[in-house]
């Protein structure tokens, strides 16, 4: 039986590979060049919002256990430059973020949860790092739904309940007899599957 600490650990990992299903069925969404479109000057583009996460992650997550979070490598204000060049490469920087989180993840036990890392010089439990990023990262996908839905206007297809399905969907949920499961594996088990 896995404990508390393990179930914890299990949970955070399909929260992560929740959002980042989101994210992507987002992104396939926008024409290739609209992934580049910003708003207007002081907003950012989705590539750009991709980049900032990579860059988090990419700092926070290399070394986890042992360096601080705020690597001196980063440079964060050029992750609001919004120069990448294709799909390509966005998915590519996209990719590189994730690998480092869930490669981090990975290698976590029960006992690493209450040590003692920084970001920036401030102390967190690995929970509360994690804890931290959890709110983060979906902050900034909740971003990226937000401006492929002004992007796509009426061809936009809801990665939620579509308005209108609520009854329908929650009677689909009721019908079934009450049981345990983490609420993201249906939606990871079938991408395709309503959050």
């Amino acid at each position: 039986m896995a404990s508390m600490k393990s179930d914890y650990l299990n949970s955070v990992k399909k929260q992560f590979e929740m959002y980042k299903v989101l994210g992507e069925k987002a992104m396939a969404q926008v024409p290739d060049d609209k992934l580049f479109w910003q708003y207007n000057e002081y907003s950012n583009s989705i590539a750009t919002i991709v980049k900032h996460i990579t860059g988090n992650m990419l700092s926070r997550w290399t070394d986890f256990l042992t360096t601080d979070g705020e690597k001196e490598w980063r440079h964060r204000e050029a992750e609001f430059d919004n120069d990448i060049k294709s799909r390509a490469e966005l998915m590519a920087i996209w990719d590189k973020g994730w690998a480092c989180l869930f490669t981090a993840i990975d290698q976590l036990t029960d006992n690493d949860l209450e040590r003692i890392i920084y970001i920036r010089n401030t102390g967190h439990t690995v929970t509360e790092a994690i804890n931290r990023q959890l709110a983060h990262y979906p902050y900034h996908i909740g971003q990226i739904v937000f401006v492929a839905k002004m992007i796509c206007g009426d061809s936009w297809v809801s990665l939620s309940i579509p308005r209108g399905d609520s009854q329908k969907y929650n009677e689909e949920k009721f019908a079934k007899p009450k049981h345990k499961e983490h609420y993201a594996d249906e939606y990871l088990k079938d991408k395709d599957s309503k959050i």
